[in-house]
């Protein structure tokens, strides 16, 4: 996510904490951005675990992405 939407999720959070708060369009834009940025975090948290590999103390490797899901 680009450093310009970060700084704006931010401005707005502090404007939320003013005693005017957020117009409507602010806090639609809030949850939108918002949302992209949970949404990046875990295609980052995803793909890094994709590429984790599991040392077994019998010297054997495990994919981490090829574990069954429980």
């Amino acid at each position: 996510m680009e450093q310009i939407k970060l700084d704006r999720i931010n401005e707005l959070y502090i404007k939320s904490k003013t005693p005017e708060g957020l117009s409507e369009d602010e806090k639609k834009e809030q949850a939108a951005l918002r949302n992209e940025y949970r949404r990046s975090i875990v295609a980052n948290l995803t793909a890094q675990l994709e590429h984790t590999v599991i040392l077994e103390p019998d010297g054997s490797k495990i994919n981490v992405k090829d574990m069954k899901k429980d």
